[in-house]
């Protein structure tokens, strides 16, 4: 079962895979980042043929849902010959609760010119398996393959992938199959015991140099938490030939006894 099955030209409803993880009768945002991220390349493909890649993506959450029918919205808000801003909106229940800015780039030849300084990590078979769902309760992390190298609190490598298909019967690319993945990283490596001390994040924005891999999607992640209630979750993300792009999260911290 697919993480949405579409029900109308911009209505989808959620399976029980999409739940948790700070609450199973919410949905975790992760699947509906990936969903956003697929209706900007349907309307993409809808108004024009050359293929824009998503170079940036750039969420910020309005609320929690429950595992219920979402609606989606697309504008162009700067269109372009090679570069275009697109927005687009999840709403639940009447209200907005997802927003994604992105950035869509004009492919071109610079083979010649690609390398990058980031660090690479190990590759998933170097990796021990890990189950997240020992940590997070939820059919979205019950859903994940997921092999990690942890350092310490708040510092691991991993790679991850996901068992169930973003859409039911529908194509979807490996661009809008990573970006169901990238709110993850804020729960991979924790830094602080969940139970003791919530730390949701309130956005999250992700750089891609590279088109993401279709498969395994790899993370170097580490976890901060200030002194004054505000964290950042910061990773770099890889494909099997290296660095691919970036992802930050800003949480709020709320220690659970206060």
């Amino acid at each position: 079962m697919a993480y949405f099955t579409r029900i109308g030209d911009t209505a989808f409803r959620p399976s029980w895979h999409v739940s948790g993880a700070w609450d199973v009768a919410d949905q975790h945002i992760a699947p509906a980042m990936g969903l956003l991220a697929h209706v900007v390349e349907l309307d993409r493909d809808a108004r024009r043929s050359d293929g824009l890649v998503l170079a940036r993506l750039s969420y910020d959450i309005f609320g929690t849902m429950s595992v219920d029918v979402v609606e989606t919205a697309v504008r162009v808000v700067r269109p372009g010959r090679t570069i275009e801003l697109v927005e687009a909106t999840l709403f639940h229940g009447g209200r907005s609760s997802l927003s994604l800015r992105a950035w869509l780039m004009q492919r071109a030849a610079t083979a010649d010119l690609a390398g990058s300084p980031l660090p690479s990590i190990a590759p998933p078979g170097e990796m021990e398996p890990w189950d997240p769902s020992a940590v997070w309760p939820g059919g979205f992390l019950s859903s994940l393959e997921v092999r990690r190298a942890q350092v310490e609190p708040g510092r691991a490598s991993y790679w991850i992938r996901p068992r169930q298909p973003l859409v039911e019967g529908e194509p979807v690319s490996a661009t809008a199959r990573a970006a169901g993945l990238l709110d993850l990283a804020n729960g991979m490596t924790t830094r602080a015991d969940p139970e003791v001390v919530a730390f949701p994040n309130v956005d999250l924005t992700a750089h891609f140099l590279a088109e993401p891999p279709d498969g395994w999607l790899g993370f170097d992640t580490s976890v901060s938490f200030g002194s004054d209630g505000v964290g950042i979750t910061a990773s770099t993300l890889h494909g099997p030939s290296g660095a691919i792009g970036t992802v930050s999260q800003i949480l709020t911290l709320r220690p659970k006894d206060r």
